[in-house]
């Protein structure tokens, strides 16, 4: 494997990135891997290898280098390190994450181990609802989009106003228990992505919590986290591979 810790050019700045792909049998169809609330950092890289070794190219940004090049949730006391985690969330929207991701093609249209004429995308927690915003806004480039306890998922704020324009598959893994993502907003979202006639997959797994595929998390279910990895890799096999 080759990883790689890159500064992309965006119109905002220098975005630091995470880059992980194959030595061998490139090119290589392309994963954007949005990142959750608590950031960039070793335990999503390890996710975004888990993708790589089976033969991805994974580009992995920190979404919050416009104010910070490195934000640790482990470090600091925690009310304090919560209280900026949500003040930075709070810095993103739809918009800006457009524009990081035309950075991100860049990028990969300019590497030969990359595919740039496949492309999916995966999004965690607060970045669920960015890879299913992406898959609407560039609806000819990304050809599968996932969103993994992905929360602003329907209703005021979300991209669901994009569903229609969306011409890959989507799939969303939902956690039974989900504070962030409650049963309505899921059964609101499935009925509106049906009524749009949406390739859409949405899936509740019982018994877990939200960040269930997170290893470091305490809430961690090891089998729930495998099956979302099966999911995802079906998705992307489906689509990106053909």
């Amino acid at each position: 494997m080759i990883d790689r810790h890159l500064e992309l050019t965006t119109r905002d700045g220098q975005m630091n990135t995470f880059v992980t792909h194959p030595e061998e049998g490139g090119r290589h169809p392309v994963v954007f891997f949005y990142m959750d609330a608590p950031g960039k950092r070793e335990e999503l890289h390890d996710m975004a290898r888990r993708l790589g070794t089976a033969g991805y190219y994974v580009v992995l940004p920190n979404l919050y280098y416009r104010s910070v090049s490195e934000f640790d949730y482990t470090q600091g006391e925690p009310a304090e390190t919560r209280r900026r985690m949500f003040e930075l969330m709070g810095t993103l929207d739809d918009g800006l994450i457009a524009s990081d991701t035309e950075a991100m093609f860049a990028h990969v249209e300019a590497d030969p181990a990359a595919d740039a004429g496949r492309i999916g995308c995966v999004g965690y927690c607060m970045s669920g609802p960015f890879a299913f915003a992406m898959a609407g806004t560039f609806p000819e480039r990304i050809r599968a989009a996932a969103s993994v306890y992905g929360v602003r998922l329907f209703g005021d704020g979300s991209p669901a106003h994009l569903a229609s324009a969306v011409r890959g598959e989507l799939y969303f893994a939902c956690a039974e228990h989900d504070d962030y993502a409650p049963p309505a907003m899921i059964e609101g979202l499935t009925a509106h992505l049906a009524s749009c006639g949406t390739n859409a997959r949405v899936e509740w797994y019982p018994g877990v919590h939200h960040g269930f595929a997170f290893p470091q998390r305490p809430v961690y279910d090891k089998p729930a986290a495998e099956r979302h990895w099966e999911r995802l890799h079906s998705l992307f096999d489906r689509n990106l591979r053909r």
